[in-house]
């Protein structure tokens, strides 16, 4: 018998998959066989994300990923401010030149 290839999903992609069983519109088992992933692993995860809410404990790469979104958001900024000053500048120095 040949071993299958372990999966692994993305937490973007649990989250939804969790949230299509909670908003009850199929069965739990209708979901996962859509998803391709088994019934237990739904509830597996709903309880992981159950788990992290009660605890207020985030994964440390998830809180990694949250400081780069944050540094990328700063520069995202200040960059935007640079362009602001770069553009006033440029007003400025073409009607000097006039």
């Amino acid at each position: 018998m040949e071993r299958k290839e372990r999966r692994h999903h993305t937490r973007e992609f649990k989250l939804e998959a969790v949230r299509l069983v909670g908003m009850g519109d199929k069965t739990k088992a209708q979901v996962a066989r859509e998803l391709g992933i088994r019934v237990n692993q739904l509830r597996q995860w709903r309880l992981e994300f159950e788990e992290a809410e009660r605890n207020g404990t985030i994964r440390p790469e998830l809180a990694t990923a949250e400081h780069d979104v944050e540094k990328l958001r700063k520069e995202n900024a200040r960059l935007r401010e640079e362009i602001q000053i770069l553009k006033k500048a440029a007003i400025y120095f073409a009607k000097a030149s006039v």
